[in-house]
């Protein structure tokens, strides 16, 4: 794909230089602190399991009991291993702790603690690898999809034992990847809700036992289609890095992880979320999971041609962002989206010239492709079509991940059938289009060109803007999907804490020296 928009290589890496300039003031804030999900998913990883009769998990009653003793600066590895050298098991720890009946402190300089948190730290992350490998093998026997991009469907009905039939369904009608979209307002808790769940509100809760059984049923209808079905769920909002444990835990292949969704759309507070997804990252490139970012979002609330430079900045951004945390090209589900008013003149023009300069800037990356949404209106006749032309634009420009557009958006939460008449709208123009963005060039100094060529320009104008005064105002200034919100305000703020001198991590100590 390489050279069909004459991009200036001296263009491009000005515009990386930038993105490099504007968010290492991020990354460096993301290092100096931590967040009580960062704790909690390190307790995960260590071993901590279950709920109390409440539904309050474990882990959630164990790190506020360390808190309550000594604060959250200095993370809880510490105290929690020096109390457990009384304890046979870590569970039964949190259990006493919440009851009222320890008391933490932290340890001596003995290192004691520290070795046992390390060694717990390793053989979770070491539960990972073996679920990577898993993954490996299935995919080497079983093997990939033969086209790309790859065919992405949602399912979400609120039950999870509902769900699995229609996630096999869909697999076996042409789907690669199945994503269980997260119950209304999930992002929200600060816990993660436990056990398998029937009760979601337009989306199913996203827990352990519920990415177990979609991950066994979709390795079920793998063994029978002879080929690697994938599963998607999020890695978002107040418990991001906990979500990004448990999905390395129960090997699931693609995560939503952007903090800029939940900090735009869900009024996290910005710097608990980009503390959380530098360790959800982290956690992500250890186990082989793609990342989904959010950028499509934007374009529910702005327009998609004013407002399309600020994706691209967001996507240099997320890759500076990814790249630091450990994440390979092949994992960067980069997202950008077909969300032009369709009666804007040469809205498909404009929407091949945004979805190629995309791909040419990532190249390596499997760009997430997401559907028409915002300019649905309930005609479905005409919704249908308008799909098509978005799998067309996919084809075109050798997207990575194509998510399968409904014509139902906006009406119903779609049935069996709609998925049905979506699919074999991706499979005709997939299969009628086959090698088309081999052929596809646009005009030298045409439409499509210049319109790619000014998106670029005006986002590494705005980069510049951004390097000078920080990704966080920039935030508070409304400069993405137009939503303003500041770094001091915002839910999960009280669970955030710099790092004291004594500040303890094993699992991103035991990441960052691999």
């Amino acid at each position: 794909m390489a050279g069909k928009l004459d991009l200036d290589p001296r263009v491009v890496r000005k515009a990386r230089r930038l993105a490099v300039r504007a968010g290492q003031p991020v990354v460096d804030l993301a290092r100096s602190h931590t967040t009580v999900s960062v704790e909690r998913a390190v307790l995960r990883l260590a071993g901590v399991r279950g709920a109390d009769p409440d539904g309050i998990p474990w882990v959630n009653r164990l790190v506020d009991a360390v808190i309550a003793d000594v604060g959250l600066s200095h993370g809880v590895s510490l105290p929690v291993f020096h109390a457990l050298k009384d304890f046979d098991d870590i569970t039964v720890l949190a259990q006493k702790a919440a009851a009222g009946a320890v008391r933490f402190s932290l340890p001596d300089k003995s290192g004691v603690a520290r070795r046992s948190a390390l060694k717990a730290a390793r053989a979770g992350l070491a539960r990972v690898d073996r679920r990577r490998a898993e993954r490996e093998r299935m995919v080497k026997r079983l093997g990939d999809p033969e086209q790309r991009p790859w065919i992405y469907l949602i399912v979400a009905t609120g039950d999870i034992h509902e769900d699995i039939p229609q996630a096999q369904a869909a697999a076996r009608a042409g789907a690669d990847v199945i994503a269980v979209i997260r119950s209304t307002g999930q992002s929200l808790l600060d816990y993660v809700p436990e056990g398998a769940t029937r009760e979601g509100f337009a989306g199913t809760y996203a827990t352990q036992e519920n990415f177990r059984l979609m991950r066994a049923a979709l390795d079920d209808v793998s063994r029978e289609l002879g080929r690697y079905v994938r599963l998607t769920n999020y890695a978002s909002g107040l418990c991001m890095p906990e979500m990004a444990v448990m999905a390395g835990l129960e090997r699931l292949d693609m995560m939503l992880n952007d903090s800029m969704y939940g900090i735009l759309f869900r009024d996290i507070n910005p710097i608990r979320t980009f503390v959380d997804q530098r360790f959800s990252r982290q956690v992500h490139a250890r186990a082989g999971i793609i990342i989904n970012t959010g950028e499509d979002n934007y374009l529910t609330t702005a327009d998609a041609v004013d407002a399309a430079h600020t994706v691209t900045v967001s996507q240099l951004l997320n890759e500076f962002f990814a790249h630091e945390a450990g994440l390979a090209d092949w994992q960067l589900g980069i997202g950008h989206a077909f969300e032009i008013n369709p009666d804007v003149p040469e809205s498909f023009r404009l929407e091949l010239a945004h979805a190629l300069l995309a791909r040419e800037l990532f190249p390596d990356a499997p760009l997430k492709w997401m559907p028409p949404t915002k300019h649905m209106t309930g005609d479905v006749f005409r919704g249908n079509l308008l799909d098509g032309f978005f799998n067309l634009a996919g084809a075109m420009t050798g997207q990575g991940i194509l998510l399968v557009g409904m014509m139902t958006e906006a009406v119903v939460t779609p049935w069996l059938s709609d998925r049905d008449i979506a699919l074999q709208n991706v499979r005709y123009v997939l299969g009628a289009a086959g090698g088309l963005h081999e052929d596809f060039v646009p005009a030298r100094n045409g439409f499509i060109q210049q319109r790619a060529h000014r998106v670029l320009d005006e986002a590494i104008d705005l980069l510049s803007r951004i390097a000078d005064d920080t990704v966080l105002n920039a935030i508070a200034d409304g400069t993405f999907g137009i939503m303003r919100r500041p770094a001091d305000r915002g839910k999960g703020l009280s669970g955030v804490a710099a790092h004291a001198a004594d500040y303890f991590n094993p699992v991103t100590e035991i990441l960052e020296a691999s």
